[in-house]
Formats: C-alpha cells, structure tokens, sequence
C-alpha cells in the first residue's frame, strides 16, 4: 500500500502517532476561512459510535497568494479546533489537526487540501493494513444525521464488493442563518442537481450519480489504484469520482444524510457555494438548465447503441436514419470522430460485455456534458429549472401536470433519489 505515496504523495504527512489497529474509516474535511467549524465537528461526535475505530482529519490550508486576514483567521480556527479536540476526541473516535500555509499558487485550493487530508488518510489506513478502509469526503460547513457513522460502515460490511458510493444530502431549505433569498435559491440549485442526475438516469446513461463533495465514500485501496485525489481548485470531486464510477460496483447510501451549507461563496469558479453567490447578483427568481428534449436524444441514442458492434459505419448510419435518431446526435458523433472511435472500440471488444464497457468510457460523463452544452450552443436553449423538472415526469407520468411548486417538486425528487434501487415508474406510483 505504500507504494502509492511513493508514487503520488505531494505533501509531508502530519499526524504521526499510531492508528488504532482497527482503524476503518477516515473522515477528511478541506478548511479554509471557514466561520463555524466547530458545528461540524459536533455533529459528528454525536453520531452514534460504528463498530470500528473512526478518525476524522481537517486540513486548516492557505495558499501563497491568501490575504492576510484570512491567514490569520485560519490560525485562529486551527487553535480553536485544537481546544475542541483536546475536550472531544475519544479513543474510538478520534479528531486530528494541523494547519498548512503558503500552498503553491498554482495548486493551493480545495482539491489540494483534500488530497493533502486524503493521502493522509490513506496513510493511517494502510499503517494497519485495512486496504478495504474506508475514506470520506466531508465539508467544514456541513452536518449529518446521528446515523451516518454507523450506516456508512454497515454498507461496506453488507456489500465487500463495493468500491465507492454517494451519500444521500439535503440543502436546509428554510432558518434563520442566512437571507431568505439564499434558502428560496438553493430550492432551485438543489432541484437542479437532482433533475440532472434524474435526466441521465433516464436516458439510460449508467454513471447517473451525485457526485458531491461533502458527501462520498472511497475504499482506500481503490482510492490508490486511481491515482488519489486531484489538485484542481473546483469540481475535484466530481473529477475524481468520474474516474471512480466506472469501475463499477458504485452504490448510493440512502439511509443517512449528509446536509451541506447553501451559503454563497466566492472562492470557487463554480460547485453550490459559486452557483448561490450567481443566482443572488442576478436577483433572479429563475435557474436555467439543459432542456428535456436533449436527454430524450440521448435516451434514443443509448438504446440504440448496440447496433455499432461489429457493425459497419455506413450500416450504422443507415440504421440510426431509419430509427430517426436526432441529427443533433448525428452532428455531434461527427464532429468528435465518433466513428474512428467506434472501430477501435469494436477491435477491442470480443463480446457486447465488453462493447458496452468500452462504449461508455468513450461516452463518459465528460462527453455527456459536452454533447448538452454542444446542443444547447446549435440547437436548444436552456430553460427555467421548475418548468424542465416538471417537463421530466410529464415524459415519464404523461398524466402528471406541472402545476408543483418548485420546493414541492424538491421534495418529490429528493423522494425518487432516496428510493434509488426502483425504477423510475415504481418510486412515482409509491410517492
């Protein structure tokens, strides 16, 4: 195992007592000018304690460029981090950390940090041997339910094959602790995300999951063989578990919450914090997203997609004219070489197995983003959240009519989200 932190280490490991011998999760929470940490860390103390020993790791970090006064501010929360531990740290659940400044310029932000948390929890892991430990992506502004300690390590016991997994989240919707129009936005921002994993899921697209932040899950050595954590200032995560999922044996785990903070942020180019702090200097009631009609393109394409084994290009062409696939599908395979792809897939792929592994990784999730961004620049235009998530179940539920408020459709998806393993049909009729 440590042949990995030969290889992709980039930082000095900081925590240098011994592990429990049982050690077999690590919680690992990036923490920059952060204003209420402590309410964090509480929430996961109160969790009900797992079987096994649990070590939760905060990287207090800053980069060369940081002002002053969020340096200071960050010193200022890793002392008063230290006192919290001191007061709070048990032997079944311990609390580590340490704070490190003047990170690269080039690659100081929350990628690195959390790679930084991430290797180190790699690390105390692989000193006691536990390869199938278990790494957890977390945020110093989020909280979660007393059960999530006990319903992450209950998950990997009963599935030994599972390799990762998202953790089911929820926004707060409504209180006290930021304006009105912060709670009204993130309904909207929220129902987006949802809408969009439910769109690709939809289409048939076999990597539909969320891919938040604050909330996966990573066995270590799995973590390992896909070169760790990246260093990327925003959307680490969602780059890095785009190398995780297709692996398979990715799963969900609906039966805890993780609730991450829907307060504005200006630190990152975009992820909630930068998609709230948007929609609020825009003073808009309205979030626009990818119209239905390109997931429906999608769909037909996917189910489609069996026809290219073995199959000729002028033969497959022919057959997606006669199936009157979307010629916005069409332009697109054109214009990314599609076919000079499809022949090397096909001279790799002794059975339709492995045709549909290699199809996919082709037709990754990078791709999928690319072909509704290509078609909403040619041919659609983007349109309100509300009236796109309300267009998704009338194509599902044609007796379904969109007169559901935008928190109201929230709740009827966050429903289907938590009943992941049913089809679509089945989660409406129960809902």
């Amino acid at each position: 195992m440590n042949e990995y932190l030969l290889k992709y280490q980039q930082y000095p490991l900081q925590i240098h007592d011994m592990p429990n011998s049982d050690l077999n999760m690590c919680i690992v929470i990036p923490c920059f000018d952060e204003p209420d940490i402590i309410k964090t860390l509480n929430s996961l103390k109160d969790c009900a304690l797992p079987n096994k020993s649990v070590e939760v790791i905060i990287v207090v970090n800053s980069g060369e460029g940081t002002n002053s006064l969020i340096v200071d501010k960050n010193r200022k929360t890793f002392f008063e981090v230290q006192d919290w531990i001191d007061k709070n740290s048990t032997q079944k659940l311990k609390f580590h950390s340490f704070n490190v400044e003047k990170l690269p310029q080039k690659f100081a932000g929350v990628g690195f940090a959390r790679k930084i948390g991430m290797d180190e929890a790699y690390s105390r892991l692989a000193s006691v041997q536990n390869e199938n430990g278990i790494i957890l992506g977390f945020d110093a502004d989020s909280t979660c339910k007393t059960n999530y300690l006990c319903e992450i390590e209950k998950h990997f016991k009963q599935n030994p094959k599972s390799n990762a997994a998202s953790i089911y989240f929820e926004h707060p919707l409504e209180g006290i602790e930021y304006q009105v129009e912060v709670y009204e936005n993130i309904v909207r921002y929220e129902l987006y995300l949802r809408y969009y994993k439910q769109a690709l899921q939809f289409a048939k697209f076999p990597f539909a999951f969320h891919t938040i932040g604050s909330s996966f899950a990573v066995r270590a050595n799995i973590y390992a063989k896909q070169g760790g954590m990246n260093r990327r200032k925003a959307g680490e995560d969602f780059y890095f578990l785009q190398k995780i999922i297709p692996l398979g044996n990715y799963h969900e785990i609906n039966s805890t919450a993780v609730f991450p903070s829907p307060r504005p942020s200006d630190r990152v180019p975009f992820g909630t914090g930068a998609a709230i702090q948007k929609m609020l200097q825009a003073n808009s009631d309205q979030y626009l997203t990818y119209e239905i009609q390109a997931f429906i393109d999608l769909k037909s394409f996917f189910e489609a997609k069996d026809i290219f084994y073995k199959n000729t290009e002028m033969d497959s062409i022919s057959y997606l004219l006669n199936k009157a696939i979307s010629e916005i599908i069409l332009q697109f395979l054109n214009e990314n070489d599609f076919f000079a792809e499809l022949k090397k897939i096909n001279e790799n792929s002794p059975n339709l197995k492995i045709f549909d592994t290699r199809f996919f990784q082709w037709f990754n999730a990078f791709r999928v983003l690319k072909f509704l961004n290509f078609s909403h620049e040619n041919f659609y235009q983007k349109k309100e959240i509300v009236e796109q998530a309300s267009n998704l179940l009338q194509v599902v539920y044609n007796q379904l009519t969109c007169n559901l408020f935008e928190k109201e459709l929230l709740i009827q998806y966050r429903f289907f989200d938590i009943n992941e393993n049913q089809d679509f049909e089945s989660k409406f009729q129960q809902f």
